[in-house]
């Protein structure tokens, strides 16, 4: 096969270690082949950085596994084309599972210009991204949340999900509020309605008749509050790193069904 990188390096990355096997071509003679075991910490990392650039190697690829390739990425883009492959897409034959067979395995792959790589953003788009989804969790976690307190509701018998469509809106807040300060009377509660609510206090009454555990309530309107304030602290963060791809966003919002996110489905 023809050879497509002239020097290149496989990486086999894990945990605590990162194993690194690199080819040299050897023209009419065998290639050469050099495997050396370094940790992941910032200062080896930069050493095995320190290591490919005195060989002279220009590639280097590795798998997507887990999130361990990240910090190998994030050290050795500025000196090298980094290759983030798919392992399904470089499946070695069987029985090939010691690490070095792997690595070597991923550096012939390389240099034979048989690797497809997945496409892995700029610094700034990573660091974005991260934020992205670790604000999505945080609003999976809220939505978890406010069914634990629908849970709680149920189980006091209080049923108020059964006439409000969000027991943690405005209205709903004013009733759970109420109920940790130690307001029983279904009346009272039910006068805690606002806005269109306020028709249906009837209905509010016989919903808001039982048991409260006002204890936990209160820790879970706590840990709702916490949510959401740090929801919205990442949210400005992500705004804030958005705005030099204005333009790019005001063009996708052309596209039908693309809009921005709307704050109101937290509420």
């Amino acid at each position: 096969m023809e050879v497509v990188h002239e020097r290149c390096c496989g990486l086999d990355v894990h945990k605590k270690i990162v194993v690194a096997c690199l080819l040299t071509p050897g023209g009419t003679t065998r290639r050469t082949t050099e495997v050396r075991t370094f940790g992941t910490m910032t200062r080896d990392l930069l050493q095995l950085a320190d290591w490919l650039a005195a060989a002279g190697c220009t590639h280097v690829a590795m798998e997507s596994t887990g999130s361990y390739w990240n910090p190998v990425y994030n050290i050795l883009e500025a000196t090298c084309t980094v290759l983030v492959v798919n392992a399904q897409h470089m499946k070695a034959v069987p029985g090939r599972k010691t690490d070095v067979k792997d690595a070597e395995w991923i550096a012939d792959l390389l240099q034979h210009g048989l690797l497809r790589p997945s496409f892995i953003p700029d610094r700034a788009g990573r660091d974005l991204r991260e934020l992205t989804r670790y604000r999505m969790s945080l609003v999976r976690e809220r939505t978890a949340e406010v069914n634990r307190i629908q849970k709680v509701l149920e189980g006091a018998t209080i049923k108020l999900a059964s006439v409000a469509s969000n027991i943690v809106g405005v209205s709903g807040r004013a009733m759970l509020t109420a109920m940790i300060a130690g307001v029983a009377e279904p009346a009272v509660l039910a006068d805690c309605a606002r806005g269109r609510l306020r028709e249906k206090r009837d209905l509010l009454e016989g919903a808001l008749e039982g048991r409260m555990n006002q204890h936990l309530l209160n820790v879970q309107l706590h840990h709702l509050d916490d949510l959401d304030a740090t929801i919205a602290q990442v949210s400005e963060e992500i705004e804030l790193r958005q705005r030099p791809f204005a333009e790019a966003t005001a063009r996708l919002m052309t596209i039908p069904g693309v809009g921005p996110r709307r704050r109101s489905l937290l509420r």
